[in-house]
């Protein structure tokens, strides 16, 4: 299935494809990289959480994206602190600073910590109100999702 995804569908002209895939090293990713390969793909981008089991899963990934010479553009720290929806304040329930700490062990981009945010959320499932787009442009999330975007784009232009 995954062939075919990749190679049957008539893509036209990409700028980005995002492929999201659960966490590992499975036979998944051997067949997503297999075939990319001919595609000379600019890299990964790795998400985590700062817990230490998908911290675990994401050290996995790096160096299986080492091992199949895949480069890897910069590591996200998701789900870092929660916005209340009442006052806008970020909280660290979570632990956080574990993303940014395997970017250092590593020698890789850390691209930016994404809270949780009710609101964001609210937003993407209300129907009638608009292009989700506009939406998203005032949203708390946009500078946050622009400036990984920034910094990915700044890596693959270079």
């Amino acid at each position: 299935m995954i062939k075919q995804f990749l190679q049957d569908v008539s893509w036209g002209e990409l700028d980005y494809l995002l492929i999201d895939t659960p966490p590992g090293t499975s036979d998944e990713h051997i067949s997503i990289t297999e075939y990319l390969r001919a595609y000379n793909p600019d890299g990964a981008v790795m998400v985590t959480t700062s817990q230490g089991v998908a911290l675990a899963d994401v050290r996995k990934e790096l160096n299986f994206c080492k091992k199949v010479k895949l480069p890897v553009l910069g590591i996200v720290e998701n789900m870092s602190g929660f916005v209340c929806p009442h006052c806008s304040e970020c909280t660290n329930v979570f632990s956080t600073g574990g993303g940014e700490a395997l970017a250092g062990e590593f020698d890789i981009t850390f691209l930016g910590r994404v809270p949780i945010d009710p609101a964001f959320v609210t937003m993407v499932e209300a129907e009638g109100e608009g292009s989700y787009v506009k939406q998203f442009e005032k949203s708390s999330l946009f500078p946050v999702f622009q400036e990984i975007c920034d910094k990915v784009m700044a890596k693959v232009n270079t």
